[in-house]
């Protein structure tokens, strides 16, 4: 590797952690001996007490490890993973800042420590690769849902040096969306400059983000807007965040941002409550540890959102945000949109939503009326269902709007309408978006 400097390795460390998280293993025979456990205990006190973000608390965590291996309470643990796992429910006993933590990882420590000895080590580069193209940088998932309401779910806010062009990409493929959906119920967290890049879209003139005060340099660093990104920037497009307990750090950051500039409706539930940047420190060759060593302070409500969380504007759980964003979005532009021929659309894509977030009930007996042959149409009902097939095509369940009117899940654009006359079921309407409808007869 022809430059390993200390950014990069915090970089790849970030990505390592998150792998580790996921149940990547660090396979050994490794058993501890008194000696590693002294240097790693002096150590996470040395770190503790002279870098995390409160003096007194890192002196306080510092001193709780000390104590306990002086009175044994590490003598009988040999295994390095259930010793980093104890070593980090000790300090958060002190702090229960979610950022801490300690971390047995000696095959990554090993590639890291390779790549800077020796200049032309490209493993670590090779791999860290692998790893953001494989998971394409985070973003996992983007689509121009019917209403033209975008929506973006990405699980990490990785570093824009790498992956910048992705979210460039993602930006400008939403940039003529009346709605953006940002989908941040699994995004862990992560760099400031991406945060910076994406919330850049969506202001037309310069604003202050937020600081972070960092105690070893003792100063404040401000994080303001872009002065440019590639392509349009959506100042006037409604902006809704959604939330979940495992929204964390940077994901919280992005989200308290917006919420403070009042430029996005957060909905979901109450986050994860981390709001410390957060180093790693390599101990030796087997243990490395978190040491969060600022803070977040908001320009306008001054303070930041350890421990509690970032609240909701609307809270529901989890899997009931999407849908109730995407409602808040389509009442909102219903109600500003002038064009006729759009706001059918608007109505259409409200009326299928609201079916399935509040579904209308319908008895068995009316159910069965509908069942039949209509020309190339047929309705059958299968435990208490009802279906609809057209010729050899696969069935779909039927879900009503109301009491003779259906969608479905399958087929966003079209809609069947039961004709009844005289109390009984002659003919199917086929709906489409955008006004075409065609008829059956009822022919069995």
């Amino acid at each position: 590797m022809k430059s390993l400097n200390r950014t990069a390795i915090i970089l790849f460390l970030g990505m390592l952690f998150s792998c580790y998280q996921l149940g990547y293993s660090q396979e050994t025979n490794l058993t501890l001996d008194a000696s590693e456990r002294v240097q790693v205990v002096d150590s996470i006190a040395k770190f503790m007490t002279e870098r995390y973000v409160f003096p007194d608390k890192g002196k306080e965590m510092g001193d709780l490890v000390l104590e306990n291996l002086k009175a044994g309470n590490y003598d009988d643990i040999t295994s390095p993973q259930e010793f980093a796992q104890k070593l980090s429910e000790d300090l958060l006993t002190v702090n229960n800042d979610r950022h801490i933590g300690v971390m047995f990882m000696p095959e990554r420590i090993a590639m890291i420590n390779a790549a800077e000895e020796d200049e032309d080590n490209t493993e670590l580069e090779e791999l860290e690769t692998r790893f953001n193209e494989f998971g394409n940088y985070d973003f996992k998932e983007i689509k121009i849902l019917p209403g033209n309401v975008g929506y973006l779910k990405f699980n990490s806010f990785q570093d824009a040096s790498i992956a910048g062009p992705t979210a460039v990409a993602a930006m400008n493929f939403l940039a003529h969306t009346d709605a953006l959906i940002f989908d941040l119920t699994e995004n862990g967290g992560g760099s400031p400059s991406l945060i910076q890049l994406i919330t850049t879209y969506l202001f037309e003139y310069p604003q202050h983000l937020n600081s972070f005060y960092y105690r070893e340099a003792d100063v404040t660093r401000q994080f303001w807007t872009l002065t440019h990104v590639p392509g349009d920037r959506m100042p006037e497009t409604d902006v809704y965040v959604l939330t979940s307990s495992r929204t964390f750090s940077g994901a919280e950051e992005f989200t308290y941002n917006l919420k403070n500039l009042e430029r996005a409706v957060i909905v979901g539930e109450t986050s994860g409550g981390g709001a410390h940047p957060v180093a790693p420190y390599i101990i030796n060759d087997h243990f490395i540890v978190r040491v969060p060593f600022g803070r977040a302070v908001n320009p306008i409500t001054e303070t930041n959102w350890e421990g509690t969380g970032v609240e909701p504007d609307v809270k529901v759980q989890k899997d009931m945000a999407l849908d109730m964003a995407y409602m808040m979005a389509l009442d909102s532009l219903l109600k500003t949109e002038e064009n006729e021929d759009i706001k059918g659309e608007l109505e259409w894509a409200r009326d299928g939503l609201k079916a399935r977030l509040k579904p209308v009930t319908i008895d068995v007996e009316t159910l069965e009326k509908y069942t039949g042959t209509y020309g190339p149409r047929s309705i059958f009902m299968e435990d208490g269902k009802l279906y609809y097939q057209r010729e050899e095509r696969p069935k779909m369940a039927m879900i009503p709007i109301n009491e003779n009117t259906f969608f479905f899940e399958e087929l966003a654009y079209f809609r069947l309408h039961v004709i009844i006359e005289d109390g009984k079921a002659v003919a199917l309407e086929g709906m489409y978006e955008g006004g075409r409808v065609d008829r059956n007869e009822r022919t069995k």
